[in-house]
């Protein structure tokens, strides 16, 4: 995966190799540097490959406690799911009004927070039996979402990943993800 030539999503493959490397099982993940540069350059070794639902338009991924996490997007298709890994059966669901795109997902304190692409609304859900507690306000798109169990990172399709306080969803700081000393805007 060479994720600086990817149009608009280095943020989303940044997250996706941070997930890959720290809680997928199913692949091994090799650093290098890319030619004449200080870049990372990440590639994966495809281990085995799982059932999933063709039509689960994924936006948001998170394996927890044995289990995926899947947030799905587009308009009157977008859903939070619970997913079986070794089956690919959908366990449990909660689906989003029509007028959202869901987005990135993560597990924060025992509950899944969600956002949604332009709608500047983020939602939050108990993780045992996805009731809806919340939803939150943000500015901007919403792309992708983690979190290292004290504060949330929140990707927007910009060079700036937003760091947000865990109990407030405020937006704390920001960190600009940089290629050779430049913003990424790719």
């Amino acid at each position: 995966m060479r994720c600086k030539n990817q149009k608009s999503a280095v943020v989303a493959c940044w997250l996706f190799a941070v997930w890959l490397i720290a809680a997928c099982p199913v692949a091994s993940a090799q650093y290098s540097a890319v030619p004449n540069s200080g870049t990372p350059e990440y590639t994966y070794k495809i281990i085995h490959v799982f059932p999933h639902d063709p039509d689960a338009y994924t936006q948001g991924l998170v394996y927890h406690n044995g289990f995926l996490y899947e947030g799905t997007g587009i308009n009157g298709r977008s859903s939070v799911r619970k997913v079986q890994l070794a089956t690919g059966k959908v366990l449990q669901n909660i689906n989003l009004a029509e007028d959202f795109f869901g987005e990135g997902i993560t597990i924060f304190k025992d509950q899944i927070l969600e956002l949604t692409w332009k709608s500047e609304i983020g939602f939050v859900y108990n993780l045992s039996d996805f009731k809806f507690i919340r939803q939150f306000a943000y500015t901007g798109e919403g792309w992708g979402l983690t979190t290292d169990g004290k504060e949330i990172f929140m990707s927007d399709g910009s060079a700036d990943i937003r760091v947000l306080d865990g109990d407030t969803f405020k937006e704390k700081r920001r960190i600009t993800v940089r290629d050779d000393g430049l913003p990424e805007t790719r």
